[in-house]
């Protein structure tokens, strides 16, 4: 697992979170996050993220572990003196008062002079592009003006970290990934560290200089988005991040870097062993859609081939996306790009597919194993 050197700017050591005594929602969690880092909390609903976001923003204590920032524990510290910037998914903007207005209140909270309360609510209206918006109320505003605002809200006072939970999850598709890269080059721009939460992994993958994958109270990987995506660990994020076949086997014989897997149909593949370590082992071989090709002179060297019958094709503009019935399963996936010249596919129509050994990986087969009795009670 990717993990960090030095001192952290942001640490969670040990920390477990229970809201009834017994079930924990957060598991012996242990991350560091550097100063000016990006990093994205990304997983399904009840995997333990915003529950972590909670407990650094200080609505939420933990049961166990420390929380440390800038070096300092903050356990006992109230949300009001972390000095942190937050960004809700519902904006949660005053209706009653005006874009400046909503500006002005977390400085007035800190005491600042009026000079340089306009100062920096002019500053920060301009750094979203909202600088003619401040007398405005936020019903006046689109919901992506809305957000603008929230997020000029929590830069205003010049916080060192700001956290997000689901900031954009209210907004349409296009202005979605336009606010991406809006706030990716406001992070890049300002230097300031943010830790994102989200279940979208376009959001993670696009955004983060390292992503935190959670299920099950637990980080399942913690890379960089390519490492993600490229190399997962396990299943769970072999399947969770991007699209992504799943071929069930037995591991047949494993050496150094080559496992051989005989599939549940009976056909042998080479893949890259992962988390698997001895012959006879079950295990769920990965390959994403993308890497499956299928005509000949674009098969790269030492690709394994396998029987495939066409199940469906799908026009989706850029790529067509071929269903493939592969080794008794009617759910392979295989991309193409949709160039000129490119060979058109029938339901029915039997090819041959391949990939480079390289690009099947071979897995556990199941996502996590169950909690022990000791993770099911907090200590």
């Amino acid at each position: 697992m990717d993990q960090r050197t030095g001192d952290a700017y942001v640490a969670f050591e040990h920390v477990q979170k229970s809201y009834d005594g017994q079930t924990l929602v957060v598991k012996d969690l242990n991350l560091s996050i550097d100063k000016g880092e990006f990093l994205t909390m990304l997983g399904p609903s009840g995997s333990g993220k915003t529950t972590c976001l909670m407990m650094l923003a200080g609505f939420e204590t933990a049961t166990h572990g420390e929380i440390r920032l800038a070096g300092r524990p903050i356990n006992q510290v109230p949300p009001h003196k972390r000095g942190i910037g937050m960004v809700f998914q519902n904006y949660a903007l005053f209706p009653h008062m005006t874009v400046g207005e909503n500006l002005s209140f977390p400085l007035e909270v800190r005491g600042m002079g009026k000079a340089e309360r306009e100062s920096r609510i002019r500053n920060a209206l301009d750094m979203v592009q909202m600088g003619s918006f401040a007398s405005r109320r936020p019903a006046q505003l689109s919901g992506g003006q809305q957000q603008r605002i929230a997020l000029a809200r929590a830069l205003v006072f010049d916080p060192q970290l700001v956290l997000m939970d689901e900031p954009l999850g209210a907004l349409d598709k296009q202005l979605r990934e336009h606010m991406q890269f809006e706030i990716k080059h406001l992070h890049e721009k300002l230097g300031i560290t943010v830790v994102y939460v989200t279940h979208d992994q376009g959001e993670a993958l696009t955004m983060s200089d390292r992503v935190a994958v959670f299920d099950d109270g637990r980080i399942q990987q913690l890379a960089a988005p390519a490492d993600l995506y490229e190399r997962p660990e396990n299943s769970f994020v072999a399947q969770f991040i991007g699209e992504n076949n799943k071929l069930p086997g037995t591991i047949e014989k494993l050496s150094g870097q080559n496992a051989l897997v005989r599939l549940s149909s009976g056909e042998l593949i080479d893949a890259t062993p992962v988390n698997v370590t001895e012959k006879g082992q079950k295990t769920l071989v990965s390959i994403r859609p993308e890497r499956v090709e299928f005509k000949p002179e674009m098969m790269p060297q030492g690709a394994h081939m396998i029987d495939a019958t066409v199940v469906e094709v799908i026009y989706m503009g850029d790529i067509l996306r071929a269903r493939l019935n592969v080794a008794g399963a009617d759910d392979f996936v295989m991309k193409m790009r949709n160039t000129q010249g490119q060979t058109h596919l029938q339901p029915g129509q039997k090819i041959k597919v391949g990939w480079h050994p390289a690009d099947a990986r071979a897995l556990d087969p199941i996502a996590h194993a169950a909690p022990s009795e000791q993770e099911r009670t907090s200590p």
